[in-house]
C-alpha cells in the first residue's frame, strides 16, 4: 500500500507537468503561427505556405561590431540568393527602429538590406545578458539569463530554423524544450562560452581555487550537452575550432563528473539541458522532449570583410598614426595600448610632438571604435584619463561610432593597424588593417596569431607582441623600415587579406554549412 501510494505521489507531478507542458507549447505554437501571417502581411508580402522563417538570435545586432558584420553578410546574402526566406532577427535593441538599424549597417558596413524580406522581433529582456548585472558566477548567470531571453523570443514567434549568432549555446535546449526539438539549431560561434584557457589560468591549491575550478568543469560540462542540441556549427578561427571541438568530444571530462550526473539533483540538470535523459514511455512525453543528438564537428566560416574598396588605397604615402579599431569594450584590452605608445614615446622621445615647432617623425595614436551603450561611454572617459595620467593626450585621439566612410579615411591614411585583445578568437579589424594597406600589429594569442597575420609565400605580414615594451619595440621597427621592405610588408598583408578573406570566400564556406537543407523543399 504504501509503495502504491509512493508512486502515486511521484507519478502525479510528472503527470501534471506533462499537460502543462503541452498546453503550454500548443499556446505558443498557437500564437506563432498566427504571426507568421501578421509578419507576411507587415511585409507586403503574399502569403503562399512556401515561405520560410529563419531566426537569428542577435540580441546586440545595431552593435556594430564584426560580429554584426556576420550577421548582416549572412542575411544580405540569403535575401540575394533565397526569395522564399524571411529572415528574423531577435534584437534587444528597442531604443532604435528597423529603419534605423537598416541605416546604420548601411553606413557603418556598406551592406544593403531588403526590408521587404526582414522583420525584427524586440526583445524587453536583453539586460539579463549584460556582464555587468552578474559580478559574481557571471558565466552561470549570463547562461540563465541567455535562456530566459530566447524564452522571450519563442514566446512571440517561432522560426523554421533558430541560428545562434552571437554565441548563446545555452538558449539551444531551451529552444528545444520550447518548440518540442520540431525547430533545427545552428550557431555560428565567435568564442566559446568557457574554455580550456580559462581553466588553466586558475592556479593553486587553496579551496578558493579548487571551487573555481570545479565551477568552470561543470559549466563547460553543461556547455557541451547546450551545444549537443545543434545540427551545424560554423566557427569564426582555428583557435575557436579547437577548443569547441574538444569541448564538443567531452574529452576534458573525466568519470567523476559523468558519475556524478547520475545522480540527483545533477541528473536534473543534465536532463534539462541535453534531454537525452527522457524516458521515452513517461507519460508520452519522450516523443516531444527528447533529443536526437548527432556527432556534429564545427566548421571554420571566416568573418567577411569588404575588401574591395580597402584593397584601393594607395600604399605610399601613409601618415604617422598607429590606428586601433574596436569596440569600447574590456576584452580589447585598449589600456595596453596607451601603456604601449607611452613606452614608445619614452623610449624614443623623436617621436614627441614638440610644444613650438613642426616634426616630422611625429606619431599619433587613434582609437576609433563603436561605444554600445553608457559602460562603453564610461569606459572612454576612463582611458582619457588614463591617456592623460602617462602623459600622452596631446598624441592621442578618440573617434567614437564613426560611419563608415569615416573608417575608410582613417584605414586610408593610417601605417600601423594595433590590437591588443589576449585570446582574440578572429579579429576583423586585423583584416581590414590588412586589406586597407596598414602594417597589423597584433598580440601573440588567438587567430591573429594562428589565422590572419601568418606568412604569405613564407614571408612576414606583420608582427606580434605579448607586452607594452615589446609593442614599442615593434612600433618602433614598423616607423624606421626603409622604404622597399615598409611596402613589401604591405602588399603581402593586402594580398592575403583579399585572398583569403573576401566576402564572396564566407559566402562559400557559409553555403557549405548545411544551413539550407533545414529550410529548403527535399
Amino acid at each position: 500500500m504504501s509503495a502504491t501510494f509512493s508512486l502515486l505521489c511521484l507519478g502525479f507531478p510528472l503527470v501534471a507537468f506533462a499537460f502543462a507542458y503541452t498546453a503550454y507549447t500548443k499556446i505558443i505554437w498557437s500564437r506563432s503561427f498566427r504571426a507568421r501571417g501578421t509578419i507576411l502581411k507587415q511585409l507586403g508580402l503574399k502569403t503562399p505556405k512556401d515561405y520560410k522563417f529563419v531566426g537569428f538570435f542577435h540580441p546586440y545586432c545595431n552593435a556594430g561590431g564584426g560580429g554584426e558584420r556576420v550577421l548582416w553578410t549572412a542575411i544580405a546574402h540569403v535575401q540575394q540568393e533565397y526569395k522564399n526566406i524571411v529572415c528574423i532577427v531577435y534584437s534587444g535593441d528597442t531604443d532604435a527602429s528597423k529603419q534605423e538599424i537598416i541605416d546604420k549597417v548601411r553606413a557603418r558596413f556598406a551592406i544593403n538590406l531588403d526590408p521587404s524580406t526582414l522583420h525584427l522581433v524586440f526583445l524587453k529582456s536583453r539586460g539579463l545578458v549584460e556582464g555587468s548585472r552578474w559580478p559574481r558566477f557571471t558565466i552561470l548567470g549570463q547562461s540563465l539569463g541567455s535562456m530566459y531571453l530566447v524564452w522571450e523570443a519563442m514566446s512571440k514567434f517561432i522560426p523554421d530554423l533558430y541560428i545562434d549568432t552571437m554565441g548563446y549555446a545555452f538558449t539551444f535546449p531551451a529552444v528545444a524544450w520550447l518548440t518540442r526539438t520540431s525547430v533545427p539549431i545552428g550557431a555560428y560561434v565567435h568564442y566559446p562560452t568557457i574554455s580550456t584557457d580559462m581553466l588553466a589560468r586558475v592556479r593553486g591549491e587553496s579551496w578558493k581555487m579548487r571551487a573555481k575550478r570545479l565551477y568552470y568543469r561543470l559549466s563547460m560540462y553543461y556547455y557541451a550537452l547546450a551545444l549537443s542540441h545543434a545540427r551545424f556549427l560554423m566557427v569564426n578561427s582555428s583557435w575557436t575550432h579547437g577548443h569547441i571541438a574538444s569541448i564538443v568530444s567531452h574529452e576534458h571530462f573525466g568519470p567523476a563528473i559523468q558519475w556524478a550526473h547520475r545522480i540527483p539533483p545533477l541528473l536534473l540538470i543534465k536532463f534539462i539541458l541535453s534531454g537525452t535523459a527522457v524516458p521515452s514511455t513517461m507519460y508520452g512525453m519522450g516523443s516531444a522532449l527528447s533529443v536526437k543528438t548527432e556527432d556534429v564537428k564545427p566548421e571554420i566560416v571566416y568573418p567577411p570583410c569588404d575588401t574591395r574598396e580597402m584593397a584601393k588605397f594607395p600604399l605610399e604615402g601613409r601618415e604617422r598614426i598607429l590606428l586601433s579599431v574596436a569596440q569600447f569594450r574590456p576584452e580589447k584590452n585598449i589600456p595596453a595600448q596607451l601603456h604601449a605608445f607611452a613606452q614608445l614615446l619614452a623610449d624614443h622621445p623623436e617621436y614627441k610632438v614638440p610644444e613650438s615647432g613642426l616634426n616630422h617623425h611625429a606619431t599619433r595614436l587613434v582609437l576609433l571604435g563603436g561605444a554600445r551603450h553608457q559602460d562603453d561611454l564610461d569606459r572612454v572617459e576612463s582611458l582619457r584619463v588614463l591617456a592623460n595620467e602617462l602623459g600622452i593626450q596631446n598624441q592621442v585621439s578618440f573617434v567614437i561610432n564613426a560611419p563608415y566612410p569615416d573608417v575608410l579615411q582613417w584605414l586610408s591614411r593610417s601605417s600601423i593597424g594595433l590590437s591588443t585583445m589576449v585570446d582574440e578568437h578572429f579579429g576583423i579589424n586585423i583584416v581590414e588593417f590588412m586589406a586597407a594597406g596598414l602594417i597589423p600589429l597584433t598580440h601573440a594569442s588567438g587567430g591573429p596569431l594562428n589565422d590572419i597575420v601568418v606568412p604569405y609565400k613564407s614571408k612576414p605580414t606583420g608582427f606580434h607582441a605579448r607586452t607594452p615594451g615589446e609593442y614599442a619595440v615593434a612600433m618602433h621597427e614598423i616607423l624606421t623600415m626603409d622604404t622597399t621592405t615598409d611596402r613589401e610588408y604591405r602588399e603581402r598583408a593586402r594580398r592575403w587579406a583579399v585572398q583569403r578573406f573576401s566576402e564572396e570566400e564566407f559566402v562559400k564556406a557559409w553555403e557549405c554549412s548545411g544551413w539550407k537543407k533545414y529550410v529548403q523543399p527535399k
